[in-house]
């Protein structure tokens, strides 16, 4: 039911997800190929004299409302609704929608199709100009109010007193079209080769009957395809699957992981079709301490990148097969499988690394790969990349590490952009930046659990930053380390100097701070951040 399962994924924010985006091509194809099923439907009841003239027909019919929807999406639509909203008039505008809605239901009904169909296409019409977001803005009051009274009328055609004399057989029913259209659905999306649980959940959002099913039931009952009690039946199993959809979306997140861990040949096939080459695999049999990155899209492709770069070992899990052969040419150690399955995490050597990098999109699968890379290893830093800065704190008490996410990345990069315009210093720039940084991954500092150890970047709550000395007087430059008490007045331990090419690690308290000299300082964000000030 696209009305049904769209407001459930949009109110739960899953929309732009794997699953989302799967589930709401189907319904969309659904609601489509209800034109060509319509059409038959006369054919099917047999009330034809000439077959080969109502298929012509038939075909002649649907290529006619396909061409027409195409040419008015792409021309006639784009122009009227430009001219009407030239006018300025916010009445006139709303009036022309509601009129392109009724006559294209109007002339789809004169066809021989539905009203219902047509006001499908009047949207499909609209969502195509450019003027669609206003459009939809204004009619959403109509929306619910015109769907709500769609399912009041469906309601009322039921049978109360049937429904409760064939209660047990109605609930027969409803479990086999649930399994039915669960199986269906999930096979295509695995076809797709999308990760199992994705497909899953799909599948299982996807089980309950459609309200363009209500139409066609409609027109088989009126050319007799249906009988009065068979189409009871019909209705019942339909309103009740319905009904059932929210409350089983809720837990088709725990099926799905359930369902993947549990079926035992849905593990043997992935293990069977995935895993590492030889050479990737003498590769990873003695590697220790390194990087594990889950996903190589835009993040992951970077990383590895950047990971080769700096001599940082490193080995890619990645479930596109295209993606997987790009890497291999590039030379990248790379599985094909995928994460949620915890023999390829073993493959990874998940349990010796020192990093793990989660850089795909699906939240769900996200979470699931976190529970698993904890199985294996307590102590291995984990960092998540996600979309949703109101994601952090569920990851967070997962077991990520860090959790970095792409909403708040993006505003940083239209401020800095915005910043860069007005011509504001560079320096000034990247202290807000940082500032901005800090105040936003620190509301959740009271939620988060220790960082794990990872060599000598992490210590509890304490970091190792990297900071170069800008001022050429003041305070600190030309001022020996005992004279300054960086420990005693700003709480922190110079662990290093880094000036010019050489690095300076014997700290006596006679060292003296130069104009250029990088700092390696050891402590917590607040105190680092004061002493950043001073030297810039």
């Amino acid at each position: 039911s696209t009305a049904v399962v769209l407001k459930i994924l949009q109110d739960r924010h899953e929309i732009s997800l794997p699953h989302g985006r799967n589930a709401l091509a189907i319904l969309i194809f659904q609601d489509i190929i209800v034109v060509p099923m319509m059409l038959l439907t006369p054919l099917m009841a047999g009330k034809s004299d000439n077959i080969g003239i109502e298929i012509t027909t038939l075909l002649i019919k649907t290529l006619i409302v396909v061409i027409l929807t195409i040419l008015s999406a792409r021309y006639l639509v784009p122009k009227l609704m430009y001219s009407i909203v030239q006018t300025k008039s916010k009445e006139l505008f709303l009036i022309a929608t509601i009129f392109i809605c009724f006559m294209v239901a109007f002339l789809t009904s004169q066809a021989g199709l539905s009203l219902a169909l047509g006001a499908f296409l009047a949207g499909l019409i609209i969502s195509e100009s450019e003027y669609s977001h206003q459009a939809t803005g204004i009619i959403l009051p109509f929306k619910e109010l015109f769907t709500s009274i769609f399912f009041i009328s469906v309601g009322m055609l039921l049978d109360i007193e049937f429904f409760f004399n064939n209660f047990l057989v109605i609930m027969l029913i409803i479990i086999a079209v649930a399994i039915i259209k669960a199986a269906i659905a999930t096979t295509a999306i695995l076809i797709l080769r999308y990760p199992p649980q994705s497909a899953i959940i799909t599948g299982i959002s996807l089980f309950q009957v459609g309200e363009f099913a209500f139409i066609l039931s409609k027109v088989g009952l009126d050319h007799q395809l249906l009988d009065t009690q068979t189409n009871q039946y019909f209705l019942a199993v339909s309103i009740v699957s319905m009904l059932l959809t929210p409350f089983v979306i809720i837990f088709a997140e725990k099926i799905a992981v359930q369902s993947v861990s549990r079926v035992r040949f849905l593990k043997n096939t992935m293990q069977g079709t995935q895993g590492a080459d030889a050479e990737t695999g003498a590769y990873l049999a003695d590697l220790e301490n390194h990087l594990v990155i889950i996903g190589c899209g835009l993040n992951g492709s970077n990383l590895a990148k950047a990971a080769r770069h700096s001599d940082i070992p490193f080995v890619v899990i990645e479930l596109d097969p295209k993606i997987v052969i790009e890497e291999k040419e590039k030379g990248n150690p790379v599985i094909f499988g995928d994460a949620t399955n915890e023999h390829i995490l073993d493959v990874a050597a998940v349990h010796r690394a020192s990093v793990v990098v989660v850089a795909i999109s699906d939240l769900i699968n996200t979470k699931e790969i976190i529970r698993k890379v904890r199985n294996h290893s307590k102590s291995v830093f984990l960092i998540i990349r996600t979309r949703y800065v109101n994601e952090i704190e569920e990851l967070l008490a997962l077991g990520a590490d860090e959790v970095i996410p792409e909403e708040f990345e993006t505003s940083v990069k239209i401020f800095s952009s915005v910043l860069h315009s007005f011509l504001v210093p560079e320096e000034e720039i990247e202290h807000i930046i940082k500032l901005a940084r800090a105040d936003n991954y620190n509301l959740f500092a009271s939620r988060r659990k220790l960082p794990k150890t990872v060599g000598l970047k992490r210590l509890q709550d304490f970091h190792v930053t990297c900071l170069t000395v800008n001022q050429d007087s003041g305070r600190f430059v030309g001022h020996s380390i005992g004279e300054i008490q960086l420990r005693a007045k700003f709480g922190i331990t110079l662990v290093s100097i880094q000036r010019e090419d050489q690095m300076i690690f014997n700290i006596t308290p006679e060292e003296r701070i130069l104009q250029h000299d990088k700092l390696y300082i050891l402590g917590d964000q607040d105190h680092i951040l004061q002493f950043y000030k001073m030297i810039q």
